[in-house]
């Protein structure tokens, strides 16, 4: 059977117009999430079948194709993405059943009490480490989980983790968003990592800053305002210099090992006069007391050490690729293996649709071992609890799972049926001003698919081939894509489901988006005119190679 060819401009000669309905799905999904305050999957749902309806309807791909594209991007919803999800609240839910997780909250109160802190070492510091190691949602999964388990309004620990998962996510996973895109252009990945390197930091050093302010205001945030510029400067000033000098692997990692340091060693020595908790919150009777050995401590946190040292492990360049051959089940995927052809000039290519179940290789299984391992350090908690923990875990992300998976199947059949194509080659053919609307594309790409790596992958080469047609550098405009693109995973529906799932807001994903959208925009444009400025009179800030 002949693959079905994608078409980009089926209602007129006009790509704007086609541009703007193929946004249909987008535009109900907003609505959906952020009007009516919708379920998120049942507005996922009903976006994806929009999204089918106008792409069989208009764009004229065969509706066999259209609903293999949606059950492909369901399954890889459910593996590896919320195969991460489930492990790593269920490693929670462990620590909190087993009294564990008392301590935890007790040894970061000794640290500081301060939730301007707490979340600025947790959702921050923390959440980069897991993010540089893992990506894909783990770091959201497991902070957002722990902030609310100290005490935190579940709304601000999701929406808060959510805004912090920005700047790292760009290196994230060992690197792979910008390994990936360097691969799929054929541009240099060491002037990508540098480029990323010189824009993100600006970002990364008031991150913690926009954190505080969030929660508390300005005239508040300025009490802990040396613990937040401590955070943010060891933070990006290691992500300069990693991404510039070494490459796009190890700056999360490096920059998220140097800021949990730094900021533990400062506050060893500095307190806030005022310590902030939440207005619904008991007021603080005095400064928070050690109750616990060093020992009991340790124990406490061992499965999250435990976890992190396995995601690196596992996630290491030089690793993942042989985890992943050692168990790796392609399945051409019904419907859909080279039932589209992707337009390039005057020629059609067919494209693959294998999916590839390489457990040892999802991050998820990482964390699982984990869990496992940490039985042999929580006290008195078997393996029968935990067996029953892991079924409650299921049940308790019921719906957040099948959330997941519809945005992952409407991102899939989105670019299917050339939807997702359409609306980059619009953005493209704003010309000379393209640069301001690079980030846009990658914004944009991380909204539909949840991931900086598949945006990268989406639109990397549209960003290329516009770049060199209007004469600026195809590196910045790659770039762009990848550093636009941090600043929609906190209102993508994939992320937010997440948060939903580990914050235990079921129902609650539209007051979520509504949270974070704004703060998205915001950082959005910051991206889009740091862009526009290192095209044309602050070029004397791209690397040369």
């Amino acid at each position: 059977m002949e693959p079905w060819i994608q078409i980009y401009d089926p209602i007129s000669k006009s790509i704007g117009l086609s541009a703007l309905v193929a946004g249909l799905p987008i535009y109900a999904l907003f609505y959906l999430l952020a009007v009516k305050r919708m379920k998120g999957h049942v507005a996922g749902g009903i976006a994806s079948l929009l999204a089918l309806v106008t792409g069989i309807a208009l764009w004229g791909i065969p509706a066999s194709t259209a609903i293999g594209s949606y059950t492909y991007g369901f399954v890889f919803g459910l593996f590896p993405i919320v195969w991460i999800v489930i492990t790593a609240i269920w490693v929670y839910n462990m620590t909190v059943e087993s009294g564990e997780f008392e301590i935890i909250k007790n040894s970061l109160a000794c640290i500081t009490d301060d939730r301007r802190l707490q979340a600025v070492f947790i959702g921050f510091a923390f959440g980069s480490f897991i993010e540089g190691t893992a990506g894909f949602g783990t770091p959201v999964a497991i902070t957002a989980a722990m902030l609310a388990g100290l005490g935190f309004n579940p709304l601000y620990a999701a929406g808060l983790c959510l805004i912090a998962n920005t700047a790292p996510v760009a290196f994230g996973a060992v690197g792979i968003p910008i390994t990936a895109l360097a691969k799929a252009t054929s541009l240099n990945e060491m002037a990508i990592s540098q480029i990323v390197g010189r824009q993100l930091p600006f970002l990364a050093v008031i991150v913690p800053v926009w954190l505080s302010v969030t929660m508390c205001g300005f005239k508040r945030s300025m009490e802990v305002m040396p613990a937040l510029l401590v955070a943010g400067v060891a933070f990006a000033g290691t992500q300069f210099l990693m991404s510039n000098f070494h490459g796009p692997a190890l700056p999360d990692i490096l920059s998220a090992i140097v800021t949990i340091v730094a900021l533990w060693a400062f506050l060893r020595v500095w307190k806030p006069k005022t310590v902030f908790h939440f207005p619904d919150e008991p007021a603080p009777t005095g400064p928070a007391v050690c109750n616990y050995s060093s020992g009991e401590i340790i124990r406490a946190w061992m499965p999250y050490i435990i976890l992190a040292v396995l995601v690196l492990i596992q996630g290491w360049p030089s690793i993942k690729p042989e985890l992943a051959k050692m168990i790796n089940i392609p399945i051409e995927w019904p419907m859909y293996h080279k039932m589209v052809a992707k337009m390039a000039g005057d020629k059609a290519t067919a494209l693959p649709a294998i999916y590839s179940f390489q457990p040892l290789a999802a991050a998820g299984t990482a964390i699982l071992l984990s869990g496992i391992l940490a039985l042999f350090v929580i006290p008195n908690y078997g393996a029968g609890r935990a067996i029953k923990c892991f079924g409650t875990t299921i049940v308790q992300l019921r719906w957040p799972i099948v959330s997941i998976g519809n945005i992952v199947g409407l991102a899939y059949v989105m670019n299917a049926n050339g939807m997702s194509t359409t609306l980059g080659l619009a953005l493209a053919g704003t010309g000379v001003m393209f640069p301001f609307f690079a980030p846009i594309l990658g914004w944009l790409g991380v909204f539909l698919t949840g991931s900086d790596t598949s945006s990268n992958l989406l639109f990397g080469n549209l960003q290329k081939v516009t770049a060199q047609a209007i004469g600026v550098s195809p590196e910045l405009c790659a770039a762009a894509n990848t550093s636009g693109g941090v600043t929609g995973k906190m209102i993508s529906p994939q992320s937010i489901s997440v948060a939903v799932a580990a914050t235990g807001l079921h129902g609650k994903d539209g007051d979520i988006f509504r949270f974070t959208l704004w703060h998205s925009v915001a950082m959005l444009m910051f991206i889009s005119c740091l862009t526009m400025l290192m095209a044309y009179p602050l070029k004397w800030m791209l690397p040369v190679h």
